[in-house]
């Protein structure tokens, strides 16, 4: 019995349509799955009979769910004995270049963000040219949860997304849906779940010629004209709880934020959901959050991702990946040990180290413009 291809490559008359094909992991990404997307991305980019991408994922519940975390731990450093292998830095590098290919990538891209688009499934779909979300939509960054931080250009959206939204879900890990993603810029539309092949079938009939601006075009009219209404859409999180949230990220230490969103004392179930999320997260994490998104604020994207591979290999260096996804995955008792254990203990020099270029010589992604 031969093993299906974490990819699957389909032609749809001027559409080329890419499958993550993983769907008991809820299509996961693996190198694998990273590099055959790279190479075809590369293939159809010269291809003149290709005008459009399509990406989605297999299963129905999930476009991506996030990185390959199991294959990480096994290749991370634990406490104490800092290092992390050569798949690491492998594994961050080509991901976070797929990731710069999709943003600066000439032909329109649709990505169908129905279900569950997490951690490296939002950095598929975050550079896309259309971006699409449904009423199933559940995205997050949840990377506290397991000691890394909100990566694939965390630094650059989280930035860009209203108030201090980005910050909030950065440090929450808390989930938000389809609603939600068109209002913090995640998304650009919000069709129905059930619309995708009719979606695909307009899509291939439309008359793209060689000009990339009108095929763009094209592409945004057949989105546009499936789109649910505001009254279908769902009920939002982020929008209604923007004075909250700004509320209980409003002081100007991480310390002051991180004790006013952990003793958030209101009823609703969301910010409390999120509350406890960050006070059991790693606090190395709440740290870097706090201070990626404050470097990263005028860097491009290209330098974003040279420094988020930096502080990914880090954080698979000094444990803090090894413990968090032994606690939720491997022995799954979800009590993590983390190191140091509270927000108070973290020094600023930790803080500087994981930020600090571990490579001898050029970084990795150097080469990114």
């Amino acid at each position: 019995m031969t093993q299906e291809s974490p990819l699957i490559v389909e032609r749809q008359g001027p559409i080329g349509k890419l499958t993550l094909n993983l769907p008991k992991a809820l299509n996961a990404l693996s190198l694998d799955m990273i590099d055959r997307m790279a190479a075809q991305l590369d293939a159809w980019e010269s291809d003149d009979s290709v005008a459009c991408i399509w990406i989605e994922g297999a299963g129905g519940k999930a476009l991506c769910a996030g990185g390959d975390v199991v294959a990480l731990y096994k290749a991370s450093g634990s406490y104490g004995e800092q290092g992390a292998s050569q798949f690491v830095q492998d594994f961050f590098t080509r991901e976070y270049r797929l990731d710069y290919r999709i943003h600066t990538y000439p032909k329109p891209i649709v990505v169908w963000g129905s279900g569950i688009v997490m951690g490296g499934g939002i950095g598929i779909m975050s550079g896309a040219s259309h971006r699409i979300v449904t009423e199933t939509t559940r995205m997050a960054m949840p990377e506290i949860t397991i000691g890394l931080f909100p990566d694939v250009g965390g630094s650059w959206f989280l930035n860009r997304m209203p108030g201090r939204t980005g910050l909030f879900l950065g440090l929450t890990g808390a989930q938000f849906n389809g609603t939600d993603a068109l209002y913090c810029g995640m998304a650009d539309r919000l069709l129905p779940s059930e619309a995708s092949a009719a979606l695909l079938e307009r899509l291939a009939e439309q008359p793209f010629a060689g000009n990339g601006q009108e095929n763009h075009a094209l592409v945004s009219r057949a989105v546009q004209s499936l789109e649910l209404s505001a009254a279908e859409q769902p009920a939002p999180n982020l929008r209604t709880h923007y004075d909250e949230i700004q509320q209980l990220t409003d002081a100007p230490t991480l310390p002051e934020v991180y004790r006013d969103i952990v003793n958030y004392s209101g009823e609703d179930p969301w910010l409390q959901r999120a509350a406890k999320t960050l006070q059991a997260g790693c606090p190395l994490t709440a740290w870097i959050v706090w201070e990626q998104l404050r470097r990263g604020k005028h860097l491009s994207l290209a330098q974003v991702l040279q420094m988020e591979l930096a502080l990914a290999m880090n954080m698979c260096s000094n444990g803090q990946v090894k413990e968090g996804v032994r606690a939720l995955l491997i022995d799954k008792d979800r009590s993590p040990v983390w190191q140091p254990a509270q927000i108070d203990e973290v020094t600023a020099e930790q803080v500087e180290t994981c930020f600090a270029e571990p490579w001898d010589g050029e970084n990795p992604l150097a080469d990114l413009e």
